[in-house]
């Protein structure tokens, strides 16, 4: 007989279930809500050639990112500067949350790759050689 658990966990109790998500303190989304996993066939070609050239399986680090919004704008955050990176004005996005999030994840990579983005500049005011 399966161990019963009580439905209202998460209402009683932090529910922090996994020993990863007690390391963080804090749930781990997809565990939970598969609207959260993301739908491979609609990755952007640009990702598709990311995936193959980091030999990733799958999206590794890029499942987390999600588009957003800043100010009323569409955004994506970006961890390393720890702040909105707005999306192009005038750029139309889906209204599929799938796409929109693929789009989130293949636009902070290539700021993240720009000359425009911040470590880039403190790398070239503070290298040594």
């Amino acid at each position: 007989m399966s161990e019963d658990k009580d439905i209202d966990r998460f209402l009683n109790t932090d529910g922090i279930d996994t020993d990863r998500e007690q390391e963080i303190g804090q749930h781990i989304g997809y565990r939970y809500d598969i609207n959260l996993l993301p739908d491979y066939s609609r990755i952007t070609p640009f990702l598709q050639k990311y995936l193959e050239i980091m030999g990733w399986d799958d999206l590794n680090w890029l499942e987390d990112i999600h588009m957003g919004y800043e100010e009323g704008r569409s955004a994506v955050f970006d961890r390393n500067i720890n702040g909105w990176v707005t999306v192009p004005a005038g750029m139309d996005l889906p209204e599929d949350p799938q796409v929109r999030d693929m789009l989130a994840r293949e636009l902070l990579i290539k700021f993240q790759m720009s000359r425009r983005h911040p470590l880039v500049q403190l790398k070239d005011a503070y290298k040594k050689f």
